[in-house]
């Protein structure tokens, strides 16, 4: 924040900085201050804490400082208890036993990349790396899977979960020697997406490439969402659309990207890309069509569920159903990498 340049006598600057004193200590004493943090926090001395935490070594690995949304606390998870947590969250225990290895990859790659970045952002509170939430991989306690599973499949789901964890212990996903952005959603429309297609950089690893398995697999291949055409208006910030092909007040696809999701689409003489209709709207998918139901309703179909870039879980499944090994899987979806440890990054020093 810039400082205006104005004259203040002594007395002045001495009760302004009382009451910046005042207000700092009530904010700071707010545990739940939604403080967005865009940028990666490397370049300050929480990031150098945030990876010491990690490094610090108490018999079970690396610790991962986590915030836990529902009690509003972080605690200090160890690493391979970290990954268990996310893959219970992420990815449904029926899956095959390759597909939760080919998960417990991504999920601690995602982790280490942060680790090593001090990466924090998006995390409420200082302190913590990463939350438990969507912001940045789902995690659960184990609490929380007895009451979700129940007494009776509980054992068994944890024997599954950790063989596959255990199984996959200390390996992470590499690309130019370095741990990879490790990027996964639910469903393809039959294709993943180019990394630039949805997001503004070019990835080399972050490639399209066809995953015909979702189709078949999964429940949210194909689904319908009709929404008001008030709410349609208002989301896009558009005054009018009709159901003309014309560009200039009707629905129009411009342009497609190698994922076969829409790239570029005009609406009420609006363009957009299909990431921004997805998210405006609440869509599953930037694949969808559209047809009107009468005057006063939109009805999308979509194709897929999530952004598209990286690893598609149904597809993982798919793949691990017809025999193909975790490797091949990580190796498949995302293009060009090797596998490596997460100890020889995060070792104790």
């Amino acid at each position: 924040m810039r400082k205006k340049k104005w004259a203040r006598p002594a007395r002045v600057l001495l009760w302004l900085a009382v009451c910046l004193a005042s207000m700092l200590t009530v904010t700071l004493g707010v545990p739940a201050l939604l403080v967005k943090r865009d940028a990666p926090a490397s370049a300050t001395d929480d990031a150098a804490q945030l990876r010491g935490a990690a490094f610090a070594q108490n018999g079970q690995g690396p610790l991962v400082p986590v915030f836990l949304s529902k009690r509003q606390t972080t605690e200090q998870i160890p690493l391979e208890t970290y990954v268990e947590g996310v893959v219970a969250a992420e990815m449904p225990i029926e899956f095959a036993p390759e597909a939760l290895k080919a998960q417990a990859l991504a999920s601690r790659t995602y982790i280490v990349r942060r680790i090593l970045e001090g990466d924090a952002s998006n995390v409420p509170v200082s302190g913590a790396l990463v939350t438990d939430t969507v912001a940045h991989q789902v995690f659960v306690t184990e609490d929380e899977l007895r009451e979700r599973w129940g007494a009776a499949a509980y054992t068994a789901n944890m024997a599954k979960l950790r063989k596959a964890v255990a199984e996959t212990k200390d390996r992470i996903l590499l690309y130019d020697g370095k741990p990879i952005n490790a990027t996964f959603f639910s469903t393809s429309n039959g294709y993943t997406e180019n990394s630039e297609d949805y997001w503004p950089d070019h990835i080399p690893y972050l490639r399209s490439v066809p995953s015909p398995w979702d189709a078949k697999l999964s429940p949210r291949f194909k689904e319908t969402t009709t929404i008001s055409y008030k709410t349609v208006l208002q989301q896009l910030g558009v005054s009018a659309i009709s159901s003309s092909t014309s560009k200039a007040t009707g629905i129009e696809v411009l342009e497609w990207s190698a994922g076969h999701r829409i790239k570029s689409i005009m609406i009420g003489g609006k363009t957009f890309t299909g990431r921004d209709v997805r998210e405006k709207l609440g869509l599953p998918s930037s694949q969808f069509t559209w047809a009107w139901k009468g005057t006063t309703q939109l009805e999308f179909t979509t194709y897929g569920y999530g952004h598209g870039v990286g690893l598609s879980q149904w597809g993982a499944n798919g793949m691990a159903q017809e025999g193909r090994s975790a490797e091949d899987i990580v190796k498949y979806y995302y293009t060009g990498i090797q596998l490596g440890k997460a100890s020889d990054f995060i070792a104790a020093k």
